[in-house]
């Protein structure tokens, strides 16, 4: 059986990649992907951990300067 899904008001400061990702309903790597592109915004980057500020998170929007997950074009 699998864990339980992460709720948003249970979830930490700063979330992992996978917590993110599942947050966000994407695959990990595609998330990992648009980290590496710096198309998602409150990544905080220790040494080779990753975080990812949920409240920026929650807030980031389709429509903010940035593209969508998954989208090369700039």
């Amino acid at each position: 059986m699998s864990a339980p899904r992460m709720a948003v008001s249970n979830a930490p400061a700063f979330l992992t990649v996978e917590e993110a990702a599942e947050l966000l309903r994407v695959n990990r790597k595609t998330l990992y992907e648009a980290i590496r592109l710096d198309q998602v915004p409150g990544v905080a980057r220790l040494g080779r951990i990753l975080r990812i500020h949920r409240d920026t998170l929650l807030t980031w929007s389709l429509g903010n300067s940035r593209p969508a997950l998954g989208d090369t074009k700039s």
